[in-house]
């Protein structure tokens, strides 16, 4: 199963994502988007980012 998105309002009246695996558990949350259109528009740059992102690993 694939992996999905997820688009909710939160308590605040916001708008976020998250991406859960196809296993349901949840890998990533978005920030709060004031709008639904900026929230849609932060799913898309996911979409867009992630397959070509390097990992830039800080730990020591």
């Amino acid at each position: 199963m694939a992996g999905k998105f997820e688009l909710y309002e939160d308590k605040s009246g916001g708008f976020r994502f998250r991406l859960k695996a196809g296993n349901g558990e949840i890998i990533a949350v978005s920030e709060s988007y004031k709008s639904k259109d900026s929230a849609l528009n932060g799913i898309e740059s996911v979409k867009k980012n992630a397959g070509d992102a390097k990992v830039d690993d800080q730990t020591s």
